[in-house]
């Protein structure tokens, strides 16, 4: 026996839709709505599935992009903090100097204006 699933038991109670019933769905729609009014419920339905699925794409790469993260998060290994050498006069001073020194912004002169 296979799994029941919600999608059978629609079917089965409504059955597909066909030709004939979308037009009766829209001859319906067009009497309890009238000529000038339609136009402008099909353009917000519109405008409703496409914020929908915009909504529902943005949520599933936010999911993605999640997994993905925590993927990169676990394939990274640790790297345990390396201590200076024993017989290192300078010590753990230097190194944050050193570092402060390589990051100070250097000036770089102008070019020089040519004479036209």
């Amino acid at each position: 026996m296979g799994a029941n699933t919600g999608e059978c038991i629609i079917l089965s109670m409504f059955g597909p839709l066909g030709g004939p019933e979308l037009v009766l769905i829209l001859v319906l729609a067009l009497i309890v709505f009238g000529p000038r009014r339609l136009p402008e419920i099909g353009k917000s339905m519109g405008r409703l599935l496409h914020e929908f699925r915009k909504a529902s794409t943005d949520f599933q790469r936010t999911i993605e992009d999640e997994v993905e993260a925590e993927k990169y998060k676990a394939a990274a290994p640790e790297a345990p903090e390396s201590a200076p050498p024993p017989g290192d006069a300078a010590g753990p001073q230097a190194a944050p100097q050193a570092a402060a020194a390589d990051t100070i912004p250097r000036e770089v002169p102008p070019p020089p204006i040519e004479p036209k």
